[in-house]
């Protein structure tokens, strides 16, 4: 199963998918590529690979994304690699921007999308500064953006509203849990079910 987590910058997308990552078994974390510069907390390979702006043109231009944008001026995409090695065995998070997100879903439509949503504009700017990572022109552009991006909630099957961050969480583990227990998911187990109650009648 595959779930593609999006949302605007700073709707908390990426701690909430680092929180169920650490609750839920048998769930793998897709990870992108992208040409912006590593930030202390991040690792090579666990966060993002982190490639330069040639090197991400090669893979564009041998088709190995899955899908791939320009997002507040640095290049991000998700490979077709990672996903065929990683979603055949587990589930799959994507945490992945609108503009890829729409991409997905034109090439897996089987596939969960789910949007994240701050509880009001003004908490969503607040928490954009409050992170002290980006310039007050550069979180005035992240603000104008995120107006266009919210507009593509219709595309998505789950809407998260994280305005309580643990809360947000339990609903996103939900999400998982419950597509988990559907009947063409369940259906290879259920047979042995079956067979052992006909065997004891």
């Amino acid at each position: 199963m595959l779930y593609v987590v999006s949302g605007p910058s700073g709707c908390g997308k990426s701690t909430l998918v680092r929180m169920v990552m650490r609750e839920v078994e048998g769930l793998e974390f897709s990870v992108s590529h992208t040409t912006r510069k590593k930030r202390e907390t991040e690792k090579e390979g666990e966060d993002y690979y982190f490639v330069s702006e040639e090197e991400f043109q090669e893979l564009v231009d041998g088709n190995l994304f899955i899908e791939y944008a320009v997002v507040h001026g640095h290049h991000y995409g998700t490979s077709r690699r990672e996903i065929d090695r990683k979603a055949i065995q587990q589930s799959l998070l994507l945490d992945i921007d609108v503009q890829g997100a729409q991409q997905v879903k034109e090439k897996h439509k089987k596939a969960i999308f789910i949007f994240i949503l701050p509880p009001r504009y003004h908490e969503l700017k607040k928490r954009l500064e409050s992170r002290g990572q980006d310039s007050p022109r550069t979180i005035k552009n992240r603000l104008e953006i995120a107006k266009r991006e919210i507009r593509s909630y219709p595309m998505f099957d789950y809407i998260i509203i994280n305005d309580k961050l643990e809360d947000a969480a339990e609903e996103l583990k939900s999400i998982i849990v419950s597509q988990r227990c559907l009947l063409n998911v369940r259906q290879k187990e259920i047979v042995p079910i079956l067979q052992s109650f006909s065997e004891g009648g």
